[in-house]
């Protein structure tokens, strides 16, 4: 049998970051466990970098901010793994997760795995909310051309793997979505923007009522249906700031259009 044949296929784990020195180590203690951990740095002025690279983590700075799925695209250049675990800086592996993401890595088969969201916000775990499932974030590195998008980024995949079996890790990937009030204003002005400026690209049209429409429809859905009203307060601060997005999304895509841009970062 070759060494090929027997050697064990390895894992990266890979973070973008900028100024999340205040949370990144939590992150990175939980993807202790990968062959590789890879931070890519937006241009932090915080002890972000520091911080990582005291966690064991390489870190590669880039500060040409041009948005999310370039940022990723260059994070697949220093992959030097077989499996690619794509995980954010506000976000924890439960040691549950981290057995069924091993499993998967130790089939060495292509595959595409979905995570599952557990949701803490405003310091507390929203239990009861449905988050359902997540984004694609474990792949074999060779399926994997580039990323695509300012925000909610998607992956290209080489087209012999387009029809890769689609899988879901069931545990837990624990999700600090919400800190406190401050930062959830940041985090809104910077989604809003990016998510107008996507949109603006792809010819929609914006406006106060449509943003009205998409906000009060957000809302219903992670406060009522998504059971967000059994949270507490911090269950509608988050559908609340969610469905804030939705709306000023619209607005910004007609009264901001021609200022629109992806150089926005927090």
């Amino acid at each position: 049998m070759t060494e090929a044949a027997t050697r064990k296929p390895t894992l990266c784990v890979g973070i973008l970051a900028m100024n999340e020195g205040h949370r990144i180590g939590a992150s990175l203690k939980s993807a202790a466990f990968a062959d590789q951990v890879l931070v890519i740095d937006s241009g932090s002025t915080d002890n972000t970098i520091e911080v990582s690279k005291a966690a064991g983590a390489e870190v590669h700075v880039y500060d040409d901010w041009q948005g999310f799925g370039v940022q990723r695209s260059r994070l697949l250049e220093h992959v030097k793994c077989d499996y690619i675990f794509f995980l954010d800086a506000d976000e924890v592996i439960s040691p549950k997760l981290q057995a069924q993401i091993q499993a998967a890595v130790s089939s060495g088969q292509p595959g595409i795995w979905r995570v599952c969201w557990r949701i803490v916000a405003f310091g507390y775990e929203l239990k009861a909310y449905r988050a359902g499932v997540g984004p694609e974030r474990l792949f074999r590195r060779d399926m994997i051309a580039s990323y695509q998008g300012l925000v909610h980024e998607e992956a290209i995949l080489h087209p012999q793997f387009m029809d890769a079996p689609r899988r879901v890790l069931s545990a837990k990937l624990l999700h600090y979505s919400r800190e406190s009030v401050h930062g959830s204003l940041e985090k809104l002005t910077q989604y809003v923007m990016l998510g107008a400026a996507k949109r603006a690209e792809a010819s929609k049209r914006g406006g106060v009522l449509r943003g009205m429409a998409g906000g009060t429809a957000m809302f219903l859905r992670l406060y009522l249906f998504k059971l967000g009203c059994l949270c507490g307060g911090a269950g509608f601060l988050y559908c609340f700031f969610v469905a804030l997005e939705a709306f000023f999304r619209y607005a910004a895509l007609y009264y901001d259009r021609e200022t629109l841009t992806h150089r926005v970062i927090r």
